[in-house]
């Protein structure tokens, strides 16, 4: 079984106009031994007067090492090279126990294909309701009858041998619910499980209204994974908005984030890919999302479109919106190839900005 990597902690980005309990304004001197203000900009280094075209940030010391507090991980090495993914667009019902075998035959029909790595939709157990959530959850951590999904993506990544993202279920912990994503290994040994961070709350009028904080519970902690098919961020539809966890995966030395989504049908047109690049470009790692099937006739009615993206913010599978399965390559040694390009990690300004990792700093 692959360990996990630094699966919890929490972010402070020091941007200075944060203002949420997980990306706070957080001073540099705190880190870098150094009473300066958070706003205080660098002194300029002067130029002799023969240089006819001074410029005083290619002069200046940029200090991209200090972007990243601790420094930026370097991209490990992958345990492959190539490697087939498998992006399971799946139809969701109020039957419970057909979702779970209708997923079961997608993931296996996928690895029939060659998939090593299996991405499920968010919420592919369970209609997209609040009323729904309570009824469907699963005691994830129980394991066995208590979670009959969970139990059925254990089982069959052993039996085939993959790695399974397995979309997002409900989630009941104590007196809790969560929108939950597990990792399954090839053994089928459970290695990481991702509760969504960042709630679904929006208010669109005349378009869509839905406070997802009405019955689920808001997750505490990124999750980055070591697999048989590389290091994985993960994240759950509306993570996908907020860079900063992306920037913190790339810091960890992700070469991959997964997004298992439901955009809907406003917001989907308009961000859903969008944002999918962002995070592959800002960060230069691949990025790949599953959403449910559309059903026009559902509460809550998906934009579907999942899709792999590659490092270069390159759109090199998707799907429309009816069910379908997805098979595309996922080449590692493009990553090396687009970092040495465009080498934004040599030219991150640490003078003027910088990403703080609480946890792997509370870590050293």
């Amino acid at each position: 079984m692959k360990s996990a990597v630094a699966i919890t902690s929490k972010i402070h980005l020091n941007l200075n106009l944060r203002r949420n309990h997980l990306y706070s304004p957080l001073s540099r001197s705190i880190f870098l031994g150094k009473a300066k203000p958070v706003f205080q900009s660098p002194p300029l280094i002067r130029t002799h007067s023969s240089n006819p075209n001074p410029n005083p940030i290619m002069a200046s010391s940029s200090k991209p090492e200090q972007a990243r507090a601790p420094p930026a991980l370097p991209l490990p090495t992958p345990p492959v090279a190539k490697f087939k993914v498998g992006l399971c667009q799946l139809s969701v019902t109020a039957d419970k126990e057909r979702n779970i075998a209708h997923a079961r035959r997608a993931i296996e029909e996928a690895a029939e294909k060659g998939a090593k790595l299996i991405l499920l939709p968010e919420i592919w157990n369970s209609p997209y309701s609040h009323d729904s959530f309570p009824v469907y959850a699963e005691d994830i951590d129980a394991g066995g009858d208590a979670s009959p999904s969970t139990a059925m993506l254990s089982e069959v990544a052993r039996l085939l041998k993959i790695t399974i993202v397995g979309g997002s279920i409900p989630e009941r912990s104590g007196d809790r619910l969560y929108n939950t994503c597990c990792v399954f290994g090839s053994d089928g040994k459970l290695i990481a499980k991702h509760r969504k961070i960042h709630l679904f709350d929006i208010d669109i009028p005349g378009k869509i209204t839905f406070i997802e904080s009405k019955s689920l519970t808001a997750g505490e902690t990124p999750t980055i994974v070591d697999t048989d098919v590389g290091r994985i961020g993960i994240g759950i539809c509306y993570d996908i908005r907020f860079q900063e966890l992306a920037m913190i995966y790339g810091a960890r030395g992700a070469h991959l984030i997964c997004y298992p989504g439901a955009f809907n049908m406003t917001t989907g047109p308009l961000h859903w890919e969008l944002l999918q690049r962002a995070r592959a470009t800002d960060n230069q790692l691949y990025v790949a999302t599953c959403s449910p099937a559309r059903d026009e006739g559902a509460g809550y009615v998906a934009w579907g479109h999942s899709t792999l993206v590659g490092p270069f913010g390159e759109v090199l599978a998707t799907t429309e919106h009816a069910e379908d399965i997805i098979i595309a390559e996922i080449d590692y040694s493009i990553l090396e190839l687009r970092r040495t390009s465009l080498p934004l990690s040599k030219q991150r300004r640490g003078d003027l900005y910088q990403l703080v990792d609480i946890q792997r700093l509370n870590s050293q």
